[in-house]
Formats: C-alpha cells, structure tokens, sequence
C-alpha cells in the first residue's frame, strides 16, 4: 500500500502552488484542473496495481490438489479405450511441486486424447499400484497403452518438452522417445512394507492384493 509521503510528494508534484496561490480567483480553475489531475493519478497508481496483483493471482503455480481433482479417476482410466498418462505424487513433494504448472498446460492440451491421472502416495488406497510399479521416489511417471500395459515410466522432474514427445507419441500409439528417463531432481519415498499376492490374471487389475505389515 502507498504511504503518505509519497502522495504528499506526488501532489506537490502536481500541484505545486501556494496557499496565497490556492486563495486567488485566478487561480481556482487552475487548482480545480490539477486536482482533479492529481486525483486521476492516483486512480491510476490504483488500478494499475490491482491489475498487477490480479496477473499474479492467475499465474500462480496450479496446486497439486487442484489438477488431482480435476484428473481422470483412476478406475475410469483403465476402464476406457485411451491412452494413460500416470503421475504418482505428494502434497509434500517439492519436484512434484514445481512440475504442476508444466502438466496442468500438457493436460489443457493432450487431455482429449490422453487420461491424466494422479495417484497421491499417501493414500493407503494406492498401495497395490505404488508397489506395483515399485516406486521409491517421486514423481514418478507412468505411460500406459490403451490396454493399460506399461509402455514407459520416467523418474525425477523433467523438461516439459520430454513429456510432450512422450504423450504425442503415447496418443499415436507409437514408440515413446523417453520410455526410461530419469533426469533431476526427485523427492525420496519409502513406501509401507507390503506383501503382494497374485489374486488375478486381468491385466488392467495389475493382478496384486496388497496387504500391509507391520515394521517390527
């Protein structure tokens, strides 16, 4: 907010007459003239910053809450004939973090041919997929065929020209430039001690039931 002192120098900028001046009927109109000036500057000042906070509101880096509430659900995806583009994350993961705004543009623009989906590694419900593709550190990218094979995974954040290159090629059914690709940095993770029984043979289930135990 602008203090006082600079209003006070901006109005004697604008409005440098005395107060012998201010008195005269000579100079009334003149006065009224650069009141009104100084008033118009102002307004200006004002608007012009709040324009400036409404740009920095908008360009404010997407939340990961935010894009994973607006992905595909994961059992959506696999049920529907497109191609899967799978992000494990964590609200903590400060990779994951700085990659949001990158995938919220990649989604605007692959989304009618791709899913997105984000899993979030600190939902137990995840823990068959988490072990499944054996992540151990986040994020971690996972493409998947329309008959939800693994086609490529990649590791760690990564320019978002990578990725484009991988879901062009993921939507056109085509060989994935980057199938194994891991570049910076990463967020480390530990998942739960798990055991993983075969329990199914449908590709798409991932064929694992997994049950938690104890560290001890």
């Amino acid at each position: 907010m602008m203090s006082i002192q600079p209003i006070q120098f901006i109005f004697h900028l604008l409005c440098p007459i005395s107060s012998s001046a201010m008195t005269a009927n000579s100079t009334d109109s003149k006065s009224g003239t650069q009141l009104r000036n100084l008033i118009l500057a102002i307004v200006a000042i004002l608007l012009s910053a709040a324009i400036a906070f409404g740009l920095k509101a908008k360009t404010t880096p997407a939340s990961l809450d935010g894009i994973a509430a607006r992905s595909v659900p994961y059992e959506v995806a696999i049920a529907n004939p497109k191609p899967t583009f799978l992000e494990f994350y964590a609200n903590w993961c400060t990779s994951c973090q700085a990659m949001a705004q990158d995938l919220q543009g990649l989604k605007q623009e692959y989304g009618d041919q791709v899913n997105f989906v984000m899993l979030n590694v600190d939902n137990e419900k995840w823990l068959p997929e988490i072990v499944h593709y054996r992540v151990d550190g986040i994020p971690h990218f996972v493409y998947l065929d329309p008959a939800g094979e693994s086609v490529g995974e990649t590791i760690g954040e990564q320019p978002k020209t990578v990725i484009a290159a991988n879901l062009t090629a993921l939507s056109n059914n085509q060989t994935l430039p980057y199938a194994q690709f891991n570049v910076g940095q990463t967020s480390n993770y530990q998942p739960p001690k798990a055991v993983t029984t075969k329990t199914n043979t449908d590709p798409r289930s991932h064929g694992a039931q997994v049950t938690t135990q104890d560290a001890s």
